[in-house]
C-alpha cells in the first residue's frame, strides 16, 4: 500500500479512508488496468489476422515475444503510453505507439502496420471494459455477495425459531421469527446473485460506424463478420454485431441494474436492521476501545449498517446514472459517454465498500430474547388475527367484528385475552384453539418457511 501521507491527500475516499476493502478492484479499473487490457486486445489482434493468411506466421519466439509484453507490462510502460497521450490526446492511438516501439528492432518490426488494423478506438474499448466488468464479476462481486448471503444464511438458521412481533404501517402485527425476517432478504439476494452470475457480457469489434467498412475494403476476402464473433468470444464475451461506432450498452446497463438491485435490497435492509437495533430487538457487540460518541460515552452506534447505507445510495446514484446517460447518443457516437465509463470501478466500489460493511456489522449483533419475549408477552393483542380466523371458521359471521370491538387501538394481557376467551359463546373444541393461541406460538410456518428458503 503507498504510505500513509499519500493516502491522506487522495481526493476519493476508496482510493484514502477505504483503500484496503476496495483495492481488489484496482486491477480491474484503475488506469493502470485499462491500458494493460487495451494493450492485451492489440497484441492478441495480430495472431487473429495471422489466422486469416492476412498477416504472415508468427514464430514461435514471436509469439512468445507478443505475450512477454503483456506479462511484463510495467509502471513504466504504463507511463510511457502517457507520454505518447499527451502528445496525441489520444488514449488508444498512444497505445499503438507504444506497441510499435515494442516492435523496433526486433523480428516484428514489418508487423507495425497491421497494430490496430482496420480498428476503430472503440473495438479496443469496448473490449477491454467488458473483460474487466467481465473479470471483475467473476473474481470479487460474486465471491463478496456470495460470502454476504452465506453470512445472512448462518444467522437466519441459528435464529430461525425466535419468535418477535413484526411491525406493518409501524404497528405491532402478527408475530413472526428474526430467521424468517433475514430469509426473505436472503431470497431476495439469492435471486440477483443468480441473475447476476448468467449475465453475458457483450462487446463489438465492427469498426468505426458498426459496418467493417475499412475491412471489408482492405480485405474483402475475408468473413469479417466471423472474425469478429470467434475474437470477441475468445476473451469469454458475447459478440454484438449491431453497432454505431459505440457499443449500445444496454447490455452493461442491465448488469449495472442488478447490482443496484442487489444495492436497492440491502439498502431496505439495513434499514429494518437499524430500526431492529434501536427497539432493542437486536444487541451490538460492545469491542473494547471504540467510542460511540465523542460526548455520551454509553453509546454504541451501528455505524457499519449507516456506512453500508450511504455508500449504496452513492453506488446507486451512479448506477441510475449509467441507465440515463449510456443508453443514449448522439447519431452514430459522441464522447460524453467515455469519461462515464471511467467511473465503473468507483459505482463498484461503493457496493463493495457497503457489501463489507454490511457483513463485518452482521458479526457484532444478535437477538435480545429476553427484550423480544417481554414485548410478546405485553402485547395478546396480536393474536387477534388468529382468533377472528378461528371464529369464523366455526361459522361465526360477526368474528372480525367482535374482535375489533374487543381489541383495536388497545393493548391486551394474557390475562384479558383469556377472560375474553372464556366470555366468547363458542363450543368447547373453538374455545380451547382460541386459548392455545399465544404471542410467542402464533408464528404460523416461520420456520418451515426458513427452511425453505434456505434449501432452495
Amino acid at each position: 500500500m503507498e504510505p500513509r501521507l499519500n493516502l491522506l491527500h487522495l481526493l476519493s475516499p476508496l482510493d484514502g479512508r477505504y483503500a484496503e476493502t476496495t483495492a481488489p478492484l484496482r486491477d480491474y479499473f484503475s488506469e493502470f488496468a485499462f491500458l494493460r487490457d487495451r494493450v492485451r486486445i492489440e497484441l492478441k489482434l495480430l495472431p487473429a489476422l495471422s489466422k486469416t493468411g492476412l498477416v504472415r506466421p508468427l514464430s514461435d519466439s514471436e509469439s512468445a515475444h507478443l505475450e512477454s509484453i503483456l506479462a511484463n507490462f510495467s509502471d513504466t510502460d504504463a507511463e510511457l503510453i502517457l507520454e505518447y497521450e499527451r502528445k496525441t490526446r489520444h488514449d488508444v492511438k498512444a497505445i499503438e505507439y507504444f506497441i510499435q516501439s515494442k516492435f523496433q528492432n526486433t523480428s516484428l518490426e514489418d508487423l507495425m502496420p497491421w497494430i490496430h488494423f482496420g480498428l476503430t478506438s472503440e473495438d479496443t474499448n469496448s473490449i477491454g471494459q467488458a473483460i474487466a466488468l467481465n473479470e471483475s464479476r467473476n473474481q470479487i462481486i460474486l465471491p463478496i455477495l456470495q460470502s454476504l448471503i452465506s453470512s445472512l444464511t448462518n444467522f437466519a438458521i441459528r435464529h430461525k425459531s425466535i419468535p418477535m412481533l413484526a411491525r406493518t404501517h409501524g404497528q405491532f402485527a402478527v408475530p413472526t421469527t428474526l430467521g424468517k425476517e433475514f430469509a426473505v432478504y436472503i431470497a431476495r439476494l439469492k435471486k440477483t446473485h443468480d441473475e447476476i452470475a448468467s449475465h453475458k457480457f457483450e462487446a463489438k469489434l465492427t469498426g468505426a460506424i458498426g459496418n467493417f467498412n475499412a475491412l471489408q475494403a482492405a480485405a474483402p476476402q475475408v468473413d469479417w463478420i466471423s472474425f469478429s464473433q470467434e475474437f470477441v468470444s475468445s476473451f469469454g464475451l458475447e459478440p454484438n454485431l449491431f453497432t454505431t461506432q459505440i457499443l449500445p450498452y444496454d447490455n452493461w446497463v442491465r448488469y449495472f441494474d442488478l447490482i443496484r438491485l442487489t444495492n436497492s435490497i440491502l439498502i431496505d435492509f439495513a434499514q429494518d436492521i437499524w430500526r431492529y437495533i434501536s427497539d432493542g430487538y437486536l444487541k451490538q457487540a460492545v469491542v473494547a476501545g471504540e467510542v460511540g460518541s465523542s460526548t455520551m460515552p454509553q453509546k454504541v452506534n451501528p455505524i457499519d449498517f449507516e456506512n453500508a447505507e450511504g455508500n449504496l445510495g452513492v453506488a446507486n446514484s451512479l448506477f441510475m446514472h449509467y441507465a440515463q446517460k449510456l443508453t443514449v447518443s448522439r447519431l452514430q457516437r459522441d464522447l460524453s459517454d467515455s469519461t462515464v465509463r471511467r467511473t465503473f470501478g468507483t459505482a463498484l466500489g461503493h457496493s463493495l465498500l457497503a457489501w463489507t460493511n454490511f457483513q463485518r456489522g452482521l458479526k457484532r449483533i444478535a437477538p435480545d430474547e429476553e427484550k423480544l419475549t417481554a414485548e410478546l408477552n405485553a402485547h395478546w393483542e396480536v393474536v387477534s388475527e388468529g382468533a377472528q380466523t378461528i371464529l369464523r371458521a366455526a361459522g361465526k359471521p360477526d368474528a372480525y367484528e367482535s374482535l375489533k370491538e374487543q381489541t383495536r387501538g388497545r393493548v391486551l394481557t394474557e390475562a384479558d385475552y383469556k377472560a375474553w376467551c372464556d366470555s366468547i359463546d363458542v363450543d368447547n373444541a373453538t374455545r380451547e384453539k382460541l386459548k392455545a393461541l399465544s404471542p410467542k406460538s402464533y408464528i404460523g410456518l416461520a420456520v418451515q418457511l426458513v427452511d425453505r428458503i434456505l434449501n432452495s
